[in-house]
């Protein structure tokens, strides 16, 4: 059998062993230890600096950190659609814990408290906690300069209020669904979608939120931050290089520049920032992240992601650089550690949780000129790296400038091909493998922007052969003081006549 059937074969098993249990009987998981020392050492590709690849901490100091508990949280509402008397009545609400895996006795039971994991909050107060307003979600301001979306109740689901002690609201931030929600032109939202919350307009509406001025504490905190975030020393130029030298201002234009879809993530920066993933259909991907830095193998490699993505990973030691020592040396007892960690259990509820995402209706339904679309797609070969059903292969492809190492096509499922997509992301960051992952083409029709890093914001953008040329605006993420540039690569599609291109497009549509 082929290599790259034998891997969607595999991660497709999981999905069937999942779903396999019956609703409604008792369900007895077999949750797998998410730490285990010799699944985080190899669950992740090595750097494409091999020598900065990251030795992960132990399982030892990981299981020392305390587990964070889950409060009941509650809708936030824009400034205008808040009920009247709504914050009084939620300093009237009793703290409770909502996640209790001692309660969970179903695999419903199970899903719906994987839910309540991926809405829950890790933190509270601001997202960096920068700035100097405390409830500023109540503040017009804010939406005005961040552009965030509300649903049609008037909620903000990206954030949530969070009761820790009575008589006191908090700001829940930084949940999995902050950036994976996805708020519809029609104010109806899909859980799990690639986001559109405006997560580096919020982060910079925080740097500016500052007094005339700045604390020096918190000009050296936010400094210190940055380089957490995003330093890759082993890099030259480094991949933020202007951390030390620019003002608060300067700091936010660069956030500013990246448009929501696409996020300034830790291990990235806001000059190679990452198109946010879709997580519907997360249980057919054999790799996470654009540039494949994460294996799936099983339920524990996704829950093992979620562990390092949501800040275990920036405890790691890159050669002789450990990002979180730039904010604040880590203690020597994990017991002190502030911040918490998912428990097992609660990692696990999340991942069955995500496996169970799946897209909403299409409206865009199947007629003669997406028939004619599909026939574009077969004649032109598409399918050989989109593989019908899942319209991915799920293998890799080294980018422009990389040269992999012997042994990594068989362990990896490394395609022959470069397709000369910018590099940047996978050569210029601390995700960087030197590879990105073949992107599904499923629920193409809400998602965007679109490519590695969300540089086009449609479809008929991304196959308009202008965006070869120099002078092209691209209409996605452009870049700090960009005006315009070339998004190259992926050069297929772009010489079809105006009928094939149109017809394709609608094809593509309706997956």
């Amino acid at each position: 059998m082929h290599r790259f059937a034998r891997g969607l074969i595999g991660v497709t098993q999981i999905s069937l062993m999942i779903c396999g249990v019956l609703q409604g009987q008792e369900f007895r998981p077999q949750i797998p230890r998410v730490w285990d020392d010799a699944a985080i050492a190899s669950v992740t590709l090595p750097l494409a600096v091999a020598s900065a690849t990251p030795a992960q901490i132990s399982s030892k100091y990981y299981y020392g950190i305390p587990v964070r508990p889950i409060f009941k949280s509650y809708p936030v509402y824009g400034p205008d659609r808040e009920p009247a008397g709504y914050l009084e009545w939620l300093k009237q609400q009793e703290p409770q814990i909502v996640f209790d895996a001692a309660k969970l006795k179903t695999k419903d039971d199970w899903i719906r408290a994987g839910e309540i994991v991926f809405d829950a909050p890790m933190s509270y107060g601001h997202i960096f906690r920068l700035a100097a307003s405390d409830l500023y979600l109540r503040l017009p301001d804010w939406y005005s300069s961040t552009g965030a979306p509300l649903l049609k109740d008037g909620s903000l689901p990206f954030y949530r209020y969070v009761i820790r002690e009575k008589g006191k609201v908090e700001i829940g931030v930084n949940s999995c669904g902050m950036c994976h929600t996805r708020v519809m032109p029609d104010g109806w939202a899909i859980k799990g979608a690639q986001g559109n919350f405006p997560f580096d307009r919020a982060f910079a509406w925080e740097l500016r939120d500052q007094p005339a001025t700045p604390n020096p504490a918190t000009s050296m905190i936010a400094r210190r931050a940055l380089h957490m975030l995003y330093s890759a020393p082993w890099i030259h130029p480094d991949a933020f290089p202007e951390i030390d030298s620019l003002d608060w201002a300067g700091m936010a234009q660069r956030h500013e520049a990246v448009p929501p879809g696409v996020l300034s993530r830790h291990g990235t920066s806001p000059h190679a920032p990452a198109k946010v993933p879709d997580l519907i259909g997360i249980q057919d991907r054999r790799y996470f992240d654009a540039t494949g830095l994460t294996q799936h193998r099983n339920i524990g490699d996704l829950m093992r992601y979620a562990a390092m993505n949501q800040d275990g990973d920036v405890m790691g030691r890159y050669g002789d650089f450990v990002p979180v020592d730039a904010l604040a040396k880590a203690p020597e007892d994990p017991a002190k550690l502030a911040g918490g960690r998912y428990s097992d259990e609660q990692l696990y509820a999340l991942a069955l949780f995500l496996y169970t995402l799946r897209p909403p209706a299409n409206p865009n339904q199947p007629n003669a000129l997406t028939a004619a679309g599909k026939k574009v797609f077969e004649r032109e070969g598409c399918a050989g790296c989109h593989t019908p059903p899942l319209y991915t292969n799920n293998a890799l492809t080294p980018v422009t400038g990389f040269r992999p190492p012997a042994g990594d096509a068989r362990k990896f499922t490394v395609m022959p091909i470069v397709v000369g997509t910018d590099p940047d992301l996978a050569l210029k960051t601390r995700r960087g493998t030197g590879y990105y992952k073949i992107p599904s083409l499923k629920g193409l029709w809400y998602r965007g922007p679109i490519e590695h890093s969300g540089s086009v914001a449609t479809l008929e953008d991304w196959f308009d052969p202008r965006r070869l040329r120099s002078d092209y605006v691209p209409t996605g993420y452009r870049g700090y003081s960009v005006s315009h540039r070339a998004v190259p690569g992926h050069p297929f599609g772009l010489n079809l006549g105006s009928d094939d291109r149109s017809a394709l497009i609608a094809f593509l549509r309706t997956l």
